[in-house]
């Protein structure tokens, strides 16, 4: 089976976020895409649309188009949500963004009007039910086909990075589930999700694509839910790995190291390096470690069992990858992983407001700050007289 893939011009850019519809009053998820969606149909019915349905009502996904800079992909991002919180707001309604919403049921999801989601739920059925959660995919651009797949497999050993940073969904239904990342056990429980096949190269992936579609497992490549995929129509590679972002700050940030490793990985393939290429038992344990522990996790570093701090191991990161931050025009959003591992990721945030007396509903009322404001709330606590008072960053 020949896959064809559209190579790009470059690492260029382009990001999914996924966002949740919240009421202002019950703080609950609305199932109001579809009338969201018509509010603003030179958004969604455009022939490239910037906003489009998600499985659930409760969500809407914003898409940039293609970008060179993390900057540029921002800011598109930005325009969009300023529109459709101009279009929500009058409905009683406020746009959020976390792995889950604390306190809804997924039980009370209606799905959208969408044929392919209509298969997907009568295939999956329970599993298909509860995929209530918000997650940003973004995708870098790559230009040698061959080169994909060897990229793919170095950024498996990013995976616990990735999610550690934006673990941002500890609550499920209104409890605390002890995860740093719940969507992460919810979303992967799908056969096709998890982490990426460690594959030899382009002919071993479409090879087993091949053997998926005549198994009957999947009837296109699309229905291939990794973590880290191929994206052959677009010619990217998609990070999907990151949990429910807040803020753009953040979109930013994961934007810009997506692109600082793919690029890099791109250059050193250029000069003859051969990539790293992670144990599969070590990409499971160091995620499952990152869904568990996010930030607070120690995570393996060769295939002898050694561990270091995530922490550490971002802070080495990012001073790594500064060099390529600065070629591609990103130092800024990338020095944002360091404020993150000072202040918390969106899941300590969160538990932060706990902490200190607050309420699951002060955490859904700090989440629609935090995207509004873009900035990190750490404490969401009501007044006496009803108004919400903010200590953040």
């Amino acid at each position: 089976m020949a896959i064809q893939f559209n190579s790009s011009r470059g690492p260029t850019l382009g990001v999914e976020w996924e966002l949740q519809l919240v009421d202002t009053h019950t703080r609950r998820l609305r199932q109001d895409a579809k009338a969201v969606l018509e509010a603003v149909p030179e958004l969604s019915e455009s022939p490239r649309p910037k906003v489009m349905h998600e499985l659930m009502q409760s969500q809407i996904e914003v898409i940039t188009d293609v970008h060179n800079t993390v900057s540029e992909a921002v800011r598109d991002l930005t325009g969009t949500i300023d529109r459709l919180r101009e279009a929500v707001a009058p409905r009683g309604t406020a746009l959020a963004c976390t792995g889950t919403h604390a306190i809804s049921d997924w039980r009370d999801a209606v799905y959208a009007p969408v044929q392919r989601y209509a298969e997907l739920v009568e295939e999956m059925q329970w599993l298909a039910w509860r995929i209530q959660t918000f997650g940003v995919h973004v995708h870098v651009g790559v230009r040698d086909r061959d080169k994909v797949i060897p990229i793919v497999n170095a950024l498996a050993a990013y995976l616990p990075h990735f999610l550690a940073l934006t673990a941002s969904s500890p609550y499920w239904g209104g409890q605390d589930t002890g995860l740093a990342s719940s969507r992460a056990i919810v979303f992967g429980s799908l056969p096709t999700a998890g982490p990426p096949q460690m594959l030899a190269d382009w002919s071993g992936f479409e090879e087993y694509m091949d053997t998926l579609i005549r198994a009957g497992t999947i009837r296109s490549i699309k229905e291939v839910w990794w973590d880290i995929r191929p994206q052959p129509n677009f010619g990217t590679i998609e990070i999907r790995m990151f949990d429910g972002i807040p803020t753009p700050r953040e979109v930013g940030m994961v934007t810009a190291l997506s692109q600082c490793l793919v690029q890099q990985f791109d250059q050193q393939l250029d000069r003859g390096y051969r990539l790293p290429h992670p144990a599969p038992w070590v990409v499971r344990d160091n995620k499952w470690r990152a869904t568990r522990y996010g930030l607070d996790a120690n995570v393996i570093t060769d295939d002898h069992g050694s561990t270091a701090p995530m922490r550490d191991m971002l802070y080495e990161l990012c001073r790594d990858l500064a060099p390529m931050a600065e070629r591609l025009g990103c130092p800024g959003e990338l020095a944002v992983v360091s404020e993150v591992v000072e202040h918390g990721n969106s899941c300590e945030r969160q538990r932060a407001i706990l902490d200190r007396g607050g309420s699951l509903d002060d955490v859904v009322d700090a989440t629609i700050a935090e995207l509004a404001e873009d900035r990190f709330v750490t404490t969401e606590l009501r007044t006496s007289n009803g108004a919400i008072g903010h200590a953040g960053t």
